[in-house]
């Protein structure tokens, strides 16, 4: 069967030789007799799959010691909620930046829990542009400030993290492992893993040892985060095939060359698509401003609705899978996560080009 050029935005792709490892090991794990999603979560062979997927995310992303990795189940969705549960006690105000719908749900469900402030925001521009940070007043009793790293609906990303003076909280979801990153800038990093890590099933939380010394007590046990670093993430059953995918990737990864490498292909992938856009004399427009671009969801609108349905169908028709865009900003997204290779996207750019020249 042939493969299509997948460019979903979550779950998303996942690289081929991945895919290929897990089919050959599905019936016997490391001569087991038994599928690793057959292991007990308590046994060696499943350990050793667990362990290695939290020391290869440590050295892939060079987290430094203070922090631990957990692996957890709910989605970013259950973060946003999480988050607060612990940190945003009494007193205290959790301070949110707006780029996109998902920083719109995180806003949401921390104003069920706690104080809340909205320190910066674009969306009066429709979510074009990342904002700056520069002259926010921060609250004297901020316990937060919370992030997205990269908005898949709209197209932006964050292409400097911020200096700030209070904990610094970010929903890496869909661009972690894309490129190089200071983690020692951030109190907790959450990424849902359909879109770079792996499948959909499990959510990496990266967190700073003392944040867990301001939890209060009385929260119910499996939204406490105490509960699962006390436990190396094992307290309940995990998502363990999610994470034996996890771990795949994490070793297809550091077989490219590391998370640099993966950020050198990803901008030539970005920058093949982006001169299509650019170059079209104004057919395709893209919706984010250009200092804010995402490398990894390209968004564009064609010159009517027409056109688009008509893009979208005949794309289809060519393998190409996956560039409807988000009702909120219309028009095509491809999504370019580290699994797509180059090749997807000069095929998706030659079929642009050729479309422009039949419609302009």
């Amino acid at each position: 069967m042939e493969r299509v050029y997948n460019f979903n935005a979550g779950p998303s792709a996942l690289p081929l030789p991945v895919l290929e490892r897990a089919q050959k090991e599905l019936l016997n794990f490391q001569n087991t007799g038994m599928s690793v999603m057959e292991l007990s979560h308590r046994s060696k062979e499943y350990d050793a799959v667990h362990n290695a997927a939290k020391e290869r995310l440590k050295r892939l992303l060079n987290v430094p010691d203070g922090y631990d990795i957990l692996f957890l189940q709910g989605g970013a969705s259950l973060q946003f909620s999480m988050v607060p549960m612990n940190f945003l006690t009494e007193g205290k105000i959790g301070c949110y930046v707006l780029t996109g719908s998902w920083s719109e749900k995180a806003l949401k469900e921390a104003q069920k829990i706690g104080l809340t402030t909205v320190v910066a925001s674009s969306k009066e521009a429709n979510y074009t542009y990342i904002p700056s940070l520069d002259d926010v007043k921060w609250p004297k009793d901020a316990s937060y400030v919370h992030i997205t790293s990269n908005n898949t609906i709209f197209g932006t990303q964050w292409n400097e993290f911020p200096d700030v003076p209070v904990d610094l909280v970010a929903d890496m979801s869909s661009d972690i492992l894309s490129r190089p990153f200071d983690v020692s800038k951030f109190a907790l990093i959450y990424a849902g893993a359909q879109k770079n890590l792996g499948p959909s099933g499990v959510t990496v939380v990266i967190i700073r040892n003392d944040l867990l010394e301001r939890i209060p007590d009385g929260l119910p046990t499996m939204l406490d985060y105490r509960t699962h670093q006390k436990s190396n993430s094992l307290y309940n059953t995990p998502p363990t095939f999610a994470i034996y995918m996890l771990s795949l990737v994490l070793e297809w990864v550091e077989e490219q060359g590391g998370v640099a490498a993966i950020e050198a292909r990803n901008q030539q992938k970005a920058a093949v698509l982006y001169e299509a856009i650019d170059e079209s004399g104004g057919f395709y427009k893209p919706h984010a401003e250009k200092g804010s671009r995402s490398l990894m969801n390209v968004t564009f609108t064609l010159p009517s609705e027409e056109l688009t349905k008509a893009f979208l169908a005949e794309a289809k028709e060519r393998n190409f899978v996956g560039l409807g865009g988000h009702r909120s900003v219309g028009g095509c997204r491809a999504s370019i996560y580290n699994a797509v290779p180059l090749e997807a996207c000069e095929a998706l750019t030659a079929f642009m080009n050729d479309f422009r020249r039949r419609f302009a």
